[in-house]
């Protein structure tokens, strides 16, 4: 069964084999997520994607990824021209994306909250149609042993926190590791986020699968599968 990691920090930091961008249907990357990304991969990230520009709502293309720490960056089109979304495009992106992960036999794979920054689209609303349907994808994607949802603040992170906990298969039946890179030494991260149990030294909590409150400068360390 696949990890489902909550982590509060930027998306772009995570060593994972794949990062999805909320992309537009004209792959420009300007603004939020995808304006970060740019930033943190270079400007080679965008020239890839456009080449394979325009792309359909709801349709996923994949570009390497610069000089970010992961591997490959999947362009989830979930933004219309006017930068906007509804249920339907956000759900056919979350599986576009999960798709062009199974093709490319991926281990790990991190999702921001697509939609909701310049998109506008209510941030619960996301966080319950993309983990129901990443859960979805899940069961057809062998390969994929690590999910993370990336958040950048409380808010956000609430929302998919509350999603998961909804959504998790016996809810309450199941622990949770929290840990925070401010005050946990690597071994204790490690220890806390990786395998299927709860590390011994982390704090306990009610949740689903695993989730991990990392709000330091640096991301969590995972080995890339």
């Amino acid at each position: 069964m696949a990890r489902i990691e909550l982590w509060n920090g930027d998306i772009c930091d995570l060593e994972v084999d794949a990062i999805v961008n909320p992309a537009n249907v004209s792959l420009w990357m300007s603004t939020g997520v995808s304006g970060a990304i740019k930033r943190a991969g270079g400007d080679a990230v965008e020239f890839a994607a456009l080449r394979q520009a325009p792309v359909p709502l709801g349709e996923a293309i994949v570009t390497g990824a610069g000089t970010l720490a992961c591997r490959a960056v999947i362009h989830a089109v979930s933004l219309d021209r006017d930068r906007r979304t509804n249920a339907s495009t956000m759900e056919a992106a979350v599986r576009s994306a999960m798709a062009r992960a199974r093709e490319m036999a991926v281990g790990s794979i991190a999702f921001p909250a697509l939609g909701t920054g310049v998109g506008g689209f209510p941030l619960r609303e996301a966080a319950e149609i993309t983990v129901r349907t990443v859960r979805d994808e899940l069961e057809r994607s062998p390969d994929i042993a690590h999910v993370t949802f990336a958040m950048r603040g409380t808010v956000a992170y609430e929302a998919f926190r509350e999603a998961l906990a909804a959504s998790a298969p016996g809810s309450g039946a199941a622990r949770v590791a929290q840990t925070d890179t401010r005050q946990a030494n690597p071994a204790t991260r490690e220890g806390a986020v990786t395998g299927a149990g709860v590390g011994a030294s982390a704090r306990s909590g009610v949740s689903y699968d695993s989730l991990s409150s990392s709000s330091g400068a640096h991301a969590p360390s995972r080995p890339r599968s």
